[in-house]
């Protein structure tokens, strides 16, 4: 293989000539240009550099070769020799002192201390929601307009909090929710989820813009048993999609989550405004408008998708399928239609559309106007807005199997706590779980029941009538 000095390198800095060097590997991307998800102007600000640092926060290794091929491979490159630029990326982790961990004694400890720690780039992608971050709040705040009616003098000194997900035993009627880009935050990314996953038997949802390969993340399980699904943002090629489906399938995913709520990137502003991804300022590259992380890790998506994709998923695998993204109980009662194994209520965490509505109501609506499709062959799960023990009841009390844990597991990992972190909180979910089991009178999950609560305050925000 070629030998490639680090100023014949610095030349092809342009779109009719771009090269870039990745850990000592110099790679022709110009053909790629146009095709990558988050737009040209993202490979030409690293024309002609070493752009592994900012590489690695984003991608799996690998990833290089299989989406160039072997053939723009140019050589290698001694990086001293490439000429210095100012650099202005940054890790996922600030500087300074985390606090221990002994000290987070709730699930909202760990956002306060992530501000602190995380870089402003990775604070805005990961906190940020759509427009006024209205659903953002919101999906919270729907909890607080419920009230528990505990049951007394029930035995409750043993509480068993174990459920089964997918037909998958499960510590905790919670999982960890696709989360991508965890590398942001902790260089182990993925892989730390997955090791505190393991450890706490719960199941991981991986996402499809993951910063680590399946591979290795199911590497990194505590046991060759332990339970890994695979949340899918079809591809607007579905070739694609099904060769990355054959592949999460070879590693040992046990299902397939398809989310359907963002067939456009949400306007998440604060996101936008770091525009850290992109300097405007590089005059080499033709550019108008600078993007956020948002936008440059998912201009892949496929925007033209119907019921009828379920039809293909089908054909393509057969592993059990989730919907996630379900926002209405009329497209609740369609997914029961099309008999997939589970839904996901979702509006994305407000990251998409602001002013949707939280997924707590939507569980609420279907409790109220299609009762019947709540535990009749398709689990229901609820992702946004989670995070006291008290919150889990209350949607296992309306129906919900199980609910999904997102931005606070990557808050968890960051500051150097990684796996610990992530274990850590998970723990103290548990902890409020039991606790406030025993406080309603339900000695397991199955206990749980509609009568335990009180949801006349959140009753006032149902829509009038449905029409099924």
């Amino acid at each position: 293989m070629a030998t490639i000095d680090g100023t014949e390198l610095a030349k092809h800095n342009n779109r009719q000539s771009c090269w870039l060097a990745v850990h000592g590997e110099v790679w022709d991307a110009t053909n790629f240009l146009d095709q990558h998800p988050g737009g040209a102007n993202l490979i030409l600000k690293l024309a002609g550099k070493d752009a592994s640092d900012e590489y690695d926060l984003f991608h799996s290794p690998e990833l290089v070769e299989e989406t160039l091929g072997s053939k723009a491979r140019k050589g290698t490159v001694d990086i001293s020799t490439i000429p210095k630029m100012d650099k202005k990326s940054e890790s996922g982790v600030k500087t300074g002192q985390s606090q221990p961990l002994s000290s987070m004694i709730s699930v909202n400890d760990f956002e306060l201390a992530a501000e602190k720690t995380m870089t402003p780039t990775a604070w805005a992608y990961i906190s940020s929601g759509a427009d006024d971050e209205i659903s953002m709040r919101e999906n919270a705040n729907a909890y607080r307009k419920i009230f528990l009616r505990g049951r007394v003098l029930r035995k409750v000194a043993r509480v068993d909090c174990s459920t089964n997900i997918l037909g998958y035993h499960s510590a905790l009627p919670i999982y960890t929710s696709p989360v991508g880009l965890a590398k942001l935050v902790h260089p182990s990314g993925e892989c730390a989820i997955a090791t505190a996953a393991g450890k706490e038997d719960c199941i991981q949802v991986v996402n499809t813009i993951s910063s680590m390969p399946i591979e290795d993340i199911m590497d990194a399980r505590v046991s060759k048993n332990q339970v890994v699904f695979w949340q899918l943002y079809a591809d607007k090629d579905l070739e694609k999609s099904k060769t990355f489906v054959r592949r999460v399938e070879k590693a040992g995913v046990a299902a397939i989550w398809l989310t359907v709520d963002s067939p456009v990137v949400g306007n998440r502003e604060r996101d936008e405004r770091s525009k850290s991804v992109v300097d405007e300022m590089e005059k080499v590259v033709e550019t108008t408008q600078s993007v956020g992380i948002a936008k440059a890790s998912t201009g892949f998506i496929n925007a033209d998708l119907d019921w009828e994709m379920i039809d293909w998923l089908r054909k393509t695998t057969k592993l059990p399928i989730v919907i996630k993204g379900i926002q209405s109980v009329e497209d609740a009662v369609s997914a029961f239609h099309h008999k997939v194994d589970g839904i996901v209520l979702s509006n994305h965490g407000g990251r998409s559309q602001d002013t949707a509505q939280p997924p707590l109501l939507t569980l609420l609506e279907i409790d109220q106007y299609a009762p019947d499709i709540l535990g009749k062959h398709m689990q229901v799960f609820v992702d946004g807005g989670i995070r006291r023990g008290t919150d889990i009841i209350k949607a296992l009390a309306l129906g919900a199997t199980a609910v999904g844990i997102g931005r606070p597991v990557l808050y968890s990992m960051s500051g150097g706590y990684g796996e610990h972190g992530v274990r850590r909180m998970v723990q103290i979910l548990r902890n409020e779980l039991q606790t406030n089991m025993a406080f309603i009178g339900a000695s397991n999950v199955g206990e749980i029941e509609r009568g335990m609560i009180n949801t006349r305050s959140l009753e006032r925000m149902l829509v009038g009538s449905v029409k099924l």
